[in-house]
């Protein structure tokens, strides 16, 4: 993608956007509803045309041989797209006639991907009485039936349960495996930290992109550790903390804060022991003011340590960066 843009009117659903994702990449897309996720996706499926920029997928421009993509890529929607009064196997045979699967392989195709989703045994039901995580499955099998080399999932596993959902990723990893290159848009942090490579847009605008892990050292190189604290009341330690010294940021994580600390040097990027003991001392204190803060405000602290970021604690550091500038023009 060069400079991809998508415009509706005089507002910008995706601004110039530039990211190159590898063959065999799960690349995650996160951003909040309405920041432009979609919209990128149709028009990488050759379903939207853009307003300016290009983007290649699977070696077809998007803008020139939009029907060429279409048909060598997968497509499985948020929403169940399939055709609810038909059955399982009625599903498969109708996906597999659309995509002209040859007849010599189709059989066989099917069986395979009746085994590989878990939908042996089931070929009779209905798929609109399915569950929601067997009809996300099936939804999968069928964009699978032509063998496409590039899968795109537009948040699959929202409104599944976690069981299912962890099932489907099972799925996902294994077509990685298989050099499937997978595109997943969500909304869950943990997804996120299952791909190799992961972007967050916000907006329409992308404010970072890498492979997790990378992501996570830049953001600590660059600022610092977190401190977790666990405490309680929670809400009232949010407020208390939230004009503390030393806090750049803080928010609630599960059952404890999350805090993005200022005013101290970045984490050491080499080895050298002494930097690290320095810097180690440094949390220390911090925690120290921090934790008498607290407890003057009557909050029992049950816990408190640094920890690495997370991609959570990385987005929405950005985000409030970009809100705060925002607010400030």
């Amino acid at each position: 993608m060069e400079n991809l843009t998508k415009s509706f009117g005089s507002t910008e659903a995706v601004k110039r956007l530039n990211l190159r994702i590898r063959e065999g990449d799960i690349f995650g897309l996160l951003g909040p509803n309405g920041s432009g996720k979609t919209t990128l996706i149709r028009m990488l499926c050759g379903l939207l045309a853009p307003t300016s920029g290009r983007a290649v997928v699977g070696g077809y421009d998007i803008a020139r041989e939009p029907e060429q993509i279409k048909r060598s890529i997968g497509y499985v929607s948020q929403k169940f797209s399939l055709y609810p009064d038909l059955s399982v196997r009625e599903n498969l045979n109708f996906f597999g006639d659309v995509y002209a699967v040859a007849a010599h392989e189709s059989g066989s195709r099917k069986r395979d991907l009746l085994r590989l989703c878990g939908l042996e045994g089931r070929e009779s039901q209905i798929s609109g009485n399915l569950s929601g995580g067997l009809k996300q499955r099936l939804a999968l099998a069928c964009a699978l039936i032509h063998r496409p080399k590039i899968l795109f999932l537009d948040e699959p596993t929202a409104g599944v349960d976690p069981v299912a959902r962890r099932l489907l990723w099972d799925l996902l990893f294994q077509l990685a495996q298989q050099g499937t290159t997978l595109f997943v848009t969500t909304h869950y942090m943990d997804e996120a930290e299952r791909c190799t490579q992961a972007a967050y847009i916000y907006y329409g605008t992308l404010l970072v992109s890498g492979d997790p892990n990378s992501m996570k050292r830049e953001e600590i190189a660059s600022t610092n550790r977190r401190l977790e604290i666990i405490c309680q009341p929670l809400m009232p330690a949010l407020a208390v903390l939230r004009d503390a010294p030393y806090v750049a940021d803080v928010g609630v994580f599960g059952q404890a804060l999350h805090i993005r600390v200022k005013d101290l040097p970045p984490e050491p990027r080499s080895p050298d022991e002494f930097a690290s003991f320095a810097a180690a001392a440094r949390r220390a204190m911090v925690m120290d003011v921090l934790h008498k803060r607290l407890i003057e405000a009557n909050i029992e602290v049950l816990g408190i340590r640094s920890v690495y970021p997370s991609l959570e604690d990385i987005f929405v550091s950005f985000t409030r960066k970009i809100e705060q500038g925002a607010l400030t023009k």
